[in-house]
């Protein structure tokens, strides 16, 4: 099949490859400016050409002095999203599946329109259909608290999201980020291919690309291997939220990884080695002309104007972004503990011009 040949290919030279390290003035400004992050901890993995620098800030645990790990792990969000579209496009390059079918052909009964409602508009959020994480209790809701250990499935979510009209009336003209769209593609690759969106993203992706330190979590409440722990704001203070039920985020936003792999998984998707160039050109289309996000895959313009591709996700004790230019010479991703309701993204964003536009 010609999309596992890619992968073949990218997986050899990949592994041969043995990065040089950053020169130590790059290093030096990188770890400055990591250090600038608003967060409880950080990592990060920055690429250019063949040289690579890794470094961590903060603490992996409060009340202690312990260092993040490097090579540590942590819950990516929305990035699964990028995963998960993946999948999707690789099924229709095996002409199993359409980007125009509609949820109806492959979810009959499910949703309400859905015979009017696209794969695309899942994958770009133009359905409009009710985002299920608004109908979920916050922190610092007490609600929230007894959540952490309770186990979701893909229709309970499903069913609480459609409970509620459509934000708007006519799919495929307005962009609305909702997770809904995505438990929904999750459950239509399990009825195109008879496995779980778990099962096809490890057949397909990781697997093959040998990304050790990502993991697909199912109902595991834990972090295997390193991680720094993660945190969520409670009575002023900050409740250690390390270990929850990854039901809660489901095919919108459970993928287990490192920076190390974000960088190797992008590398490989926007350098061609997982899907036909129609179908990555269609992930980098938007769904609207007033969105940078396309399917499953989002971009932005750097402070120096050098356009980057990649995702960031928030997976409430945990947010990641993993960002890379379109030729992937340049690659940065970053991962935070935050000290929430501190939103960390600014300074973020500065940590990734520094690493893109230095």
């Amino acid at each position: 099949m010609l999309v596992r040949g890619m992968v073949a290919l990218v997986t050899a030279a990949m592994t041969a490859v043995v990065p040089a390290a950053a020169s130590p003035s790059r290093g030096g400004e990188l770890q400055k400016s990591l250090d600038g992050v608003a967060a409880i901890g950080a990592l990060a993995e920055v690429r250019n050409g063949a040289q690579v620098w890794r470094g961590s800030s903060g603490v992996a645990e409060l009340g202690t002095s312990r260092k993040v790990p490097v090579d540590g792990r942590f819950r990516a969000g929305s990035i699964t999203k990028t995963f998960v579209a993946t999948v999707v496009l690789q099924l229709v390059a095996e002409g199993r599946i359409r980007l125009d079918d509609s949820v109806e052909r492959w979810l009959p009964g499910v949703v309400p329109n859905g015979e009017n409602i696209t794969v695309r508009q899942l994958l770009n959020h133009t359905s409009g259909l009710y985002d299920y994480k608004n109908t979920l209790p916050m922190p610092p809701n007490e609600e929230f608290y007894a959540l952490q250990y309770r186990t979701w499935t893909a229709s309970e979510q499903i069913e609480r999201a459609l409970a509620h009209p459509p934000v708007f009336d006519e799919p495929g003209t307005q962009y609305d980020y909702s997770n809904t769209n995505y438990l929904l593609v999750g459950e239509i690759i399990k009825k195109v291919t008879g496995r779980t969106y778990s099962d096809e993203i490890e057949r397909r992706i990781i697997r093959p690309l040998g990304l050790h330190g990502t993991t697909m979590p199912r109902t595991s409440t834990r972090i295997p291997g390193p991680h720094p722990h993660g945190y969520v704001p409670k009575d002023g203070g900050q409740l250690d939220w390390t270990e929850m039920s990854p039901t809660l985020f489901g095919a919108g936003g459970d993928i287990i990884s490192t920076t190390h792999d974000l960088n190797r998984f992008f590398s490989a998707l926007l350098g061609g080695q997982l899907l036909p160039a129609r179908l990555l050109q269609a992930m980098k289309t938007p769904g609207t002309e007033t969105n940078a996000y396309g399917l499953g895959l989002s971009w932005h313009d750097t402070a120096c104007h050098i356009r980057v591709y990649g995702n960031d996700g928030d997976a409430l004790a945990y947010q990641a972004y993993s960002f890379s230019t379109a030729d992937t010479r340049r690659q940065a991703t970053v991962a935070v503990t935050p000290h929430l309701p501190t939103n960390p993204d600014d300074t973020v964003n500065t940590f990734l011009d520094k690493a893109f536009c230095s």
